[in-house]
């Protein structure tokens, strides 16, 4: 029963007259998509040339594909796929000008790349985001964008009330001078930090996250001293998330106006992950590995797996979402890049949500989720008892893509549960190996590499998919360290004892 989020009007946020804040911005939306079609049509047909009838036939599939997804999303999303090309300085381009989320390093990491021979691996060092997390990205693109419609809706409101006094000529009617707006979310930790990290570079927003039981105190605490304000609830973050979207309605009267007091209907819902926004500033992840791959000296040209965490689908929404982007956008030598991925999603036993809706839907029919009865894995950052229903959607997409044509490209999705053990034991071996540190959520992306077991797989299913040619240029593993705050060195020397004793 999950709704996915609807971005640019988000609950509580109507105007005092009762029209939708898509009113105030339609003719722009309606300009900005007319804008991008021409373009992107002349950079489709300049993308057909160097990949002859395979792109055309690959092309129309992707557009068939699409259109059931299509129903659930905002022409807002809708154009964030088909413009700008791939341009990562187009998409998320207001959050990036305003700084923020940052531009991480692709790093190249030799340990690895002598566990994972003939692949060199790389590593996207998202828990260089300010608040420790890839989710700055996601957070940063949503916050921006709702504080951008809360603007216009003050601004008319303010006209309104102008032309109210200016009419009834009464100089004790004033127009009332701008309010704060508040964002609520619900976070197992790392999604509050980021939105509370983000919130404090934009002006008049406040912040207050829901966080579950099992949350760290020092994540707490970390999110106290960032001006957040917190409070804990549930023994899990769907029961945090419950209490948070009663806050926003409870903010709204019956017919659906703001009470809380601010006057601009001024109180947001904030998903932790399921929101298109959210994915779009997620996808630029990939934008800026297609960019580094291409621009760095002696960095293969071709990713052949992407290794990223999934909790409840938003990155892994992402990074789907920027691979189709280079993919169809028009540049033949980013294409090439993410052309034949393998994307892996990690996750641990007792919070592989992802993996019991994959494995149930095996890319037939009518993706539906599966939902976990608890969360019982260390990795408590992972911990959605049920994903986006996008996630799959966008998986059985991708898979798809890698299955049609006469010149299979071999994307691929494949799904990887790790142990607490295995994941503890690659954060462990990854602060001795780059002398960073990450919580176990993380380490689920790292663990098919780190572990014997895990990488023997990867590494089969990656000579498979190349045809054993030894000869050609091996394809690089990418992995996104994602990151997250609930992690020092007491806590992971706590966790090596607990889940690897001697070792």
């Amino acid at each position: 029963n999950r709704k996915t989020e609807i971005p640019i009007s988000p609950p509580a946020m109507t105007l005092n007259n009762g029209t939708s804040p898509t009113s105030i911005t339609s003719l722009a939306i309606i300009t900005f998509i007319i804008a991008t079609l021409l373009p992107t049509a002349f950079s489709f047909l300049s993308f057909v040339g160097p990949h002859s009838n395979s792109a055309v036939r690959k092309a129309h599939n992707h557009n068939n594909m699409m259109s059931s997804e299509n129903n659930m999303r905002t022409p807002t999303t809708n154009t964030a796929l088909s413009s700008c090309s791939a341009s990562s300085s187009c998409v998320a381009a207001e959050a990036r000008s305003l700084n923020l989320f940052s531009t991480t390093p692709l790093i190249h990491s030799i340990p690895l790349s002598k566990l994972c021979h003939p692949h060199p691996v790389y590593l996207k060092l998202d828990l260089l985001q300010q608040s420790g997390s890839f989710k700055d990205r996601g957070m940063a693109h949503l916050c921006a964008t709702v504080h951008k419609v809360y603007n216009a809706n003050l601004k008319q409101k303010q006209q309104q009330q102008q032309q109210q006094h200016d009419h009834n000529n009464n100089n004790n009617v004033t127009p009332s001078s701008q309010s704060r707006m508040k964002v609520i979310s619900s976070s197992g930790g790392n999604a509050g930090l980021a939105v509370t990290t983000v919130a404090r570079n934009i002006p008049e927003m406040d912040v207050s996250v829901v966080v579950p039981e099992t949350t760290k105190s020092m994540v707490v605490e970390k999110l106290r001293s960032l001006g957040a304000e917190v409070t804990v609830f549930g023994k899990n973050w769907d029961e945090a998330d419950g209490l948070a979207r009663r806050w926003v309605e409870e903010a709204k009267g019956d017919d659906g106006e703001d009470v809380s007091g601010s006057g601009s209907g001024s109180a947001v819902y904030v998903s932790p992950f399921d929101n298109p926004l959210l994915w779009t500033g997620h996808s630029t992840v990939i934008d800026e590995i297609v960019t580094q791959m291409l621009e760095l000296p002696s960095v293969p040209k071709k990713m052949g797996a992407v290794l990223a965490s999934v909790g409840g689908g938003g990155l892994l929404c992402g990074i789907f979402e920027g691979i189709e982007r280079n993919y169809f956008g028009g540049d033949a030598a980013r294409s090439d890049v993410v052309r034949g991925t393998k994307v892996v999603a990690c996750e641990t036993e007792g919070a592989a949500s992802f993996a019991a809706s994959f494995n149930h839907n095996n890319g037939k029919g009518k993706p539906s989720t599966v939902r976990l009865e608890g969360i019982t894995s260390v990795a408590t950052s992972l911990g959605a008892l049920e994903v986006t229903p996008a996630v799959i959607q966008r998986a059985n997409r991708h898979k798809d893509r890698g299955e049609m044509g006469g010149d299979t490209d071999g994307e691929d999705v494949v799904s990887y549960v790790c142990t607490d053990a295995e994941a503890v034991d690659a954060c462990v071996n990854f602060a001795k190996d780059h002398r960073m540190l990450v919580e176990p959520a993380c380490g689920a992306s790292l663990a098919p590499l780190y572990s014997e077991r895990l990488r023997t797989k990867l590494l089969g299913e990656l000579l498979l998919e190349e045809g054993g040619n030894e000869e050609e240029e091996s394809s690089a593993i990418v992995v996104e360290v994602c990151g997250g705050s609930g992690v020092d060195l007491e806590l992971l020397a706590g966790w090596k004892a607990q889940f690897l004793g001697d070792a």
